[in-house]
């Protein structure tokens, strides 16, 4: 309706037409078949900022949050420093253009295999009045890339062993692409990513990432094969979440 709250209640008798309820009705029956309030807005916060959000991305989470905390913490250690930073698997364009208004001096990339997720993200990052780069590519047939200081990354991590867990609203309308692994090989993203990495983040450059809360052991033990310092991260809700190393083993 348009209405603020003091709205809403200042306007209580008001009648409204039968193409605004029928409108409603859509939304309520949208609702009722679990589909997330995000996806029916178009809107989710993240940081204190509203994205743009689709069936293309995922809905961004307070997990998350707490994870581009964590990047930020770290680049205001050198708070006149260019940080170059590249965000993997960027779906709305929310932790890069985050960092982005967050840190300005900052040069941050968002890279995504769907071209649909981008232009959500490119949308965002115009709303926000943020330059990011995006860029379309599937990081699982990346050979290199340039040298970044900061690497992050919060790839598809829940095995489908795992969906029984997953509430509807999730399983039936959020993006399987972004979320689901094969059970047989569940760490595949930070496998390569970490290998990727390891080759090019600059010289006490920090690579970030989101993780399974169950495989978190499994996740520190294979980013260690490349990197010297690894650190496990809970979230709020005392899960194992989320993942910093830094200084490289292996060139």
């Amino acid at each position: 309706m348009g209405f603020s709250r003091p709205d809403a209640v200042l306007n209580a008798e008001m009648e409204i037409t039968a193409a605004k309820q029928h409108e409603l009705e859509d939304l309520l029956s949208r609702l009722q078949q679990n589909e997330p309030i995000q996806y029916i807005t178009g809107k989710a916060c993240f940081f204190g900022y509203d994205f743009n959000v689709s069936p293309a991305t995922l809905i961004p989470r307070p997990e998350t949050e707490e994870l581009t905390a964590w990047i930020l913490e770290e680049m205001r250690t050198f708070p006149e420093k260019r940080w170059r930073v590249l965000d993997i698997g960027t779906g709305s364009g929310c932790i890069p253009i985050t960092l982005k208004k967050e840190f300005p001096l900052a040069e941050v990339t968002g890279l995504d295999f769907s071209a649909q997720a981008l232009r959500v993200a490119e949308e965002n990052a115009r709303a926000l009045n943020t330059e990011v780069a995006f860029v379309q590519h599937d990081i699982l047939k990346t050979q290199s890339l340039e040298g970044y200081d900061i690497i992050v990354s919060n790839p598809p991590y829940v095995r489908n062993l795992e969906k029984e867990e997953i509430n509807k609203n999730v399983l039936e309308h959020e993006p399987h692409t972004a979320l689901f692994v094969d059970d047989a090989d569940p760490l595949v993203f930070y496998r390569k990513i970490s290998e990727l990495a390891s080759k090019s983040l600059t010289e006490g450059g920090l690579l970030f990432f989101e993780i399974n809360q169950y495989l978190g052991t499994e996740t520190a033990a294979l980013v260690s094969r490349y990197f010297r310092e690894v650190e496990l991260r809970k979230d709020f809700m005392e899960n194992d979440r989320m993942l910093k190393a830094s200084a490289h083993i292996k060139s």
